[in-house]
């Protein structure tokens, strides 16, 4: 997998930013059975360019934690078969499955861990899983996806030991 990542407004975690999402997207395509290399790019913006994106994007005017944009058109989650389809979804020099692009504002993982009380790395870690389930093709547009990408979210963080109460 080749990630790139972007520090718009410099942000700084006690971790290491490209560490982390390597290690939770790897693990999520690992679960989902992936059978490509991938690429996945990451911006780590603020809550002002994020809420920028959001309304741009999605109409929604207001601030949000994370934006991912697929660059497949999935039939079912995770079928990446989809992919074979359209040649436009390869990188043309490294062959490369181009997943999307991830958005994350610093401000808001800082907010979100001190409100559920869990570490930085932590709230980090779960908006890349959140994200990485979207560019795989899940969706929580009903109870019962949300459900599903609950399940899957959690199963990736707690298989890289990443909890909530140690993560």
């Amino acid at each position: 997998m080749t990630s790139y990542v972007e520090n718009e407004v410099n942000a700084k975690f006690p971790f290491e930013i490209k560490e982390i999402l390597d290690t939770v997207a790897e693990a999520v395509l690992e679960q989902e059975n992936c059978p490509y290399e991938t690429q996945v790019n990451l911006l780590i913006t603020d809550n002002e360019g994020i809420h920028e994106l959001n309304r741009q994007y999605r109409q929604v005017d207001s601030p949000t934690d994370v934006l991912s944009f697929p660059m497949i058109n999935y039939e079912a989650a995770a079928d990446f078969g989809a992919a074979e389809e359209d040649m436009d979804c390869f990188d043309p020099v490294s062959g490369e499955l181009l997943l999307g692009d991830i958005i994350i504002s610093a401000e808001k993982v800082r907010e979100q861990a001190d409100k559920y009380g869990h570490s930085l790395k932590r709230e980090f870690a779960f908006l890349v899983a959140h994200s990485m389930l979207h560019l795989c093709g899940y969706d929580h547009m009903t109870r019962e996806e949300a459900q599903v990408m609950e399940e899957k979210q959690e199963q990736a963080l707690n298989g890289l030991g990443i909890t909530r109460d140690n993560g």
